[in-house]
C-alpha cells in the first residue's frame, strides 16, 4: 500500500482518510452543528427505539431466566442475545461522550485493555490548564451511543516532558509523570471505553484516551477485536509513525510505543469512529451475546480465542504477529468462526516487545522496504518484520483470510454474484445487482496463483475500473473441514456503511445509505445467526466456486 494514505470524502464536507480517522469539516472551527433530532433526544432521553435502528427488546423473546439464549429478530433470524447486554443498553445514554469542541488534548494510558479490578495509570498533557476526566462506555443506548460510568474530580494540569526519538529505530516515546489511576469497578461490563479528557477552560479542548474492559472468563459467541496494532502503527504523535517521518520514509519509525498518546485523528480515538463503532452498536443494538478484547491480547492469551464460536476482525485490521495468526488459524481448524470485515488484514507482521510500562507495549515493523534491517535478519527468518506475503519465509493472508490484499483507493460499487448465499439470505439482493459506494480505499481479492483454500466461494466481485483494469474486489467465504468458516468482505469500507446512529451528530456517524446500510444489517444479522450457532462446516459448508471468477 502507499505510504501517504489520501483521505476520503464524506457526505457532509468531512473527510475521513483510509484509515477510518475522522477529520471533520468545522470540528476544530469551534463550531458544530447540532440536528435537532438529536437534541431532543438528549434533552428528553427518550426510550423508544431510532425508526432506523433495532433493539433486542423489541424481538420475540421467551421470559427466561438471566443468561444466552435464542432470539429470533422481527426478520426472523435467530440469534444468540444475552441479556445482560440487552439490560445495559436499557440504562439512559448521553451524546455527551461526543468531543464537540475545537483542540485536543492528549493523553495515554499504561493499559490497551484492562479487567474489572485492575488499575490502570493516565498520562496527560494539559499544560497548565485545570481539567477533568469522563469515562464512556460505548454500545447502542437508545441510539446515543454511550454511557457515563465515572468523572473524575478537577485536575490541575501539568506540562509533561517532550518526547525521545531512539536512534536506529526512530521510535517515539514519552516518559511523563503519572495524572490519575482508575480501578476497573466491577459494574464496568465489557465493553469498548472512551477516557474523555476535558478542559475545564471554557470548555475549549478535549481528546479521548481508548480503553477496551474485558473479561477473560468469558464464554460469549462473539468476541470482538479491536485493532490496536493497526492504530497504532499509523500514529503519528511525535511526528513519526510506521508511514511518516520527518522527511523521507527512511525517516519514519521501524518500531512504535504505545507510551504516548495518539494524534489528533478522530481526537485520540483512531480506528474506531470509522471502522468499528458502526458494528459495535449494531451488536449492541440487537443486544448480541458479544464480548470484546484487542489484538494484543489475542497476542498474549491466544489460547482464550477458542472459548468462543466467533472472532469478529474490523475494518482495518493490518498488523499481525506470528503468535495471533497461528491462534487464528488454529481456532478455525478448531470449529471457531472468523469474520473479517475489512479488507488489508493481516498484511504486515509485527513483533511485541517490552516498554517501560509493561510487556508488548513496544511494536516492532521493519516491512519488506526496510526488512534487512531487522535484527533478526539472518537470525530468525520466520519473525522477520517484512509484510506478510513477502519477506525470507513468504505467508500470504489469503491462507488465512480466502483472499488478498490487493490495492487502496477503490471507488466502486459492490457486485453480487452468488445472491442465493446464506450470507444474503433475506436482503433482496439479485444476481449482478450493484450497491453503490460500498468499495472504497483498500480492497482484497482471491489469487488463485497463490496458496490458500481451495474451496473459497466468491460472493461478491467487483471490477475496480478507477485503479485500472484486471482489478476486483472479492467477498469470500470458505469453510475449515470439521471447523469454522471464515467470511471477508474484502473492501474497507464494509464497517462504515454499517452507520445508522441518527441521534448521533452525521459528521461523525453518516446517515444510513438507501439501499445499502439495510442490506448491510441484514447481512451481519445472518453473521449473527449462522458464526454464533457453531462450526460453519457443519451448518453451511463452502461450496467453491472461484474458478467462475479469476483467471
Amino acid at each position: 500500500m502507499p505510504e501517504t494514505p489520501p483521505e476520503l470524502p464524506v457526505e457532509d464536507g468531512s473527510t475521513i482518510d483510509r484509515r477510518g480517522f475522522l477529520r471533520a469539516a468545522g470540528m476544530f472551527s469551534g463550531t458544530f452543528a447540532v440536528g435537532a433530532a438529536a437534541l431532543r433526544h438528549q434533552k428528553n432521553q427518550k426510550k423508544g427505539t431510532p425508526e432506523n435502528a433495532r433493539r433486542a427488546t423489541g424481538a420475540r423473546r421467551p421470559a427466561r431466566a438471566s443468561g444466552v439464549h435464542p432470539v429470533t429478530l422481527p426478520s426472523g433470524v435467530s440469534i444468540p442475545v444475552a441479556d445482560w447486554v440487552v439490560e445495559e443498553n436499557a440504562r439512559p445514554g448521553t451524546l455527551d461522550w461526543v468531543v464537540t469542541y475545537p483542540g485536543m488534548l492528549y493523553g495515554y494510558c499504561d493499559h490497551v485493555s484492562a479487567t474489572q479490578g485492575e488499575k490502570v495509570t493516565l498520562y496527560v498533557d494539559a499544560g497548565s490548564f485545570p481539567y477533568h476526566v469522563e469515562l464512556y462506555r460505548t454500545g447502542y443506548y437508545g441510539g446515543t451511543g454511550g454511557r457515563l460510568v465515572w468523572t473524575s474530580s478537577t485536575l490541575a494540569g501539568q506540562a509533561q516532558p517532550p518526547p525521545t526519538v531512539a536512534p536506529g529505530t526512530n521510535m517515539v516515546e514519552c516518559d511523563w509523570e503519572p495524572s490519575l489511576s482508575v480501578t476497573i469497578a466491577p459494574d464496568w461490563p465489557p465493553g469498548y471505553y472512551l477516557f474523555k479528557v476535558v478542559g475545564d477552560f471554557a470548555k475549549s479542548a478535549n481528546g479521548y484516551v481508548p480503553l477496551i474492559v474485558r473479561d477473560d472468563t468469558s464464554h460469549a459467541a462473539f468476541t470482538i477485536m479491536s485493532a490496536v496494532t493497526t492504530s497504532q502503527a499509523y500514529n503519528t504523535w511525535g511526528g513519526r509513525s510506521l508511514y511518516v517521518g520527518p522527511g523521507a520514509a527512511a525517516t519514519r519509525s521501524r518500531v512504535v510505543s504505545y507510551d504516548r498518546p495518539y494524534d489528533g485523528s478522530a481526537w485520540g480515538a483512531p480506528n474506531f469512529i470509522g471502522n468499528e463503532f458502526p458494528l459495535l452498536f449494531l451488536a449492541e443494538s440487537l443486544g448480541l451475546d458479544v464480548t470484546y478484547t484487542t489484538d494484543i491480547d489475542l497476542h498474549e492469551q491466544p489460547a482464550l480465542l477458542t472459548n468462543h464460536k466467533c472472532l469478529i476482525s474490523l475494518g482495518h485490521d493490518e498488523y499481525w504477529s506470528q503468535v495471533m495468526r497461528t491462534a487464528a488459524d488454529d481456532a478455525v481448524a478448531a470449529g471457531v468462526n472468523v469474520a473479517f470485515l475489512g479488507a488489508n488484514a493481516i498484511y504486515r507482521h509485527i513483533r511485541l516487545e517490552a516498554s517501560p510500562l509493561g510487556p508488548n507495549r513496544h511494536q516492532v515493523c521493519y516491512k519488506t522496504d526496510f526488512m534487512e534491517e531487522d535484527p533478526l535478519w539472518n537470525v530468525d527468518p520466520a519473525e522477520v518484520t517484512a509484510d506478510w506475503p513477502t519477506g525470507p519465509m513468504p505467508r500470504p493472508e489469503q491462507t488465512t483470510i480466502g483472499s488478498q490484499y490487493i490495492d487502496v483507493g477503490a471507488n466502486a460499487a459492490m457486485s453480487i454474484v452468488n445472491p442465493g448465499h446464506w450470507v444474503f439470505a433475506g436482503t433482496g439482493v439479485t444476481m449482478n445487482q450493484s450497491l453503490p459506494g460500498v468499495i472504497f480505499g483498500e480492497y482484497d481479492f482471491y489469487d488463485r496463483y497463490l496458496p490458500g483454500p481451495d474451496n473459497v466461494e466468491i460472493l461478491a466481485h467487483s471490477p475496480i475500473k478507477n485503479r485500472g483494469p484486471g482489478r476486483w474486489s472479492d467477498m469470500t467465504y470458505y469453510t475449515s473441514p470439521g471447523g469454522g468458516g471464515v467470511l471477508a468482505t474484502g473492501n474497507a469500507y464494509f464497517v462504515y456503511r454499517l452507520s445508522n446512529a441518527p441521534y448521533i451528530y452525521p459528521n461523525l456517524v453518516p446517515p444510513a445509505v438507501p439501499g445499502v446500510t439495510s442490506v448491510f444489517w441484514r447481512m451481519m444479522e445472518n453473521v449473527f445467526s449462522v458464526f454464533g450457532s457453531g462450526p460453519a462446516s457443519a451448518s453451511n459448508p463452502s461450496v467453491a466456486n472461484w474458478a467462475y471468477f479469476t483467471t
